[in-house]
């Protein structure tokens, strides 16, 4: 059964469920932890603000990923830096170097597309209305991201 969310209700469900993935989010989004702290707690004080009521509790998760996505991107423009990750990342036998390194370094869209359908387990459907785009879009960006990690780490094999 789908249970209508609003006010604090929506805050304590969402507190108690949802903090560490848009923590996960928000690290994937920004360079700096302390960043990603104040970005989840930003946007727990705008759900407080909120005064509409979510339909259920997906939808609820799909505006706090949004919302979250969108502090990050805002924090990034606000903080001057605009270089893009290295394109030369070392090999991904280094030690400390993950796969989340390397889609860290993608372009914003892909890396977001890749993170929610790999890491969160988000269909292209579900990514479209998280990131206010169309399947067809999010479907491209997964590919793209795909045939660049390709490039960059070698040797994975596509779906």
């Amino acid at each position: 059964m789908k249970k209508k969310l609003s006010g604090r209700d929506a805050f304590d469900f969402a507190y108690s469920n949802y903090t560490d993935t848009l923590y996960r989010v928000a690290v994937h989004n920004t360079r700096e932890q302390s960043d990603a702290e104040d970005a989840v707690q930003e946007v727990f004080v705008k759900l407080l603000e909120k005064t509409r009521s979510f339909k259920d509790e997906e939808h609820l998760k799909a505006w706090l990923i949004r919302v979250t996505i969108n502090i990050c991107h805002t924090y990034y423009r606000q903080s001057g830096k605009t270089e893009e990750l290295p394109e030369n990342l070392p090999a991904p036998d280094m030690p400390d170097f993950s796969v989340l390194d390397y889609v860290k370094a993608l372009p914003e869209n892909y890396r977001n597309a890749i993170y929610l359908h790999y890491f969160e387990g988000y269909t292209a459907q579900e990514i479209a209305d998280i990131l206010s785009s169309n399947q067809n879009t999010v479907l491209s960006w997964l590919k793209r991201g795909r045939e660049l990690l390709k490039e960059r780490i070698g040797g994975f094999d596509d779906e």
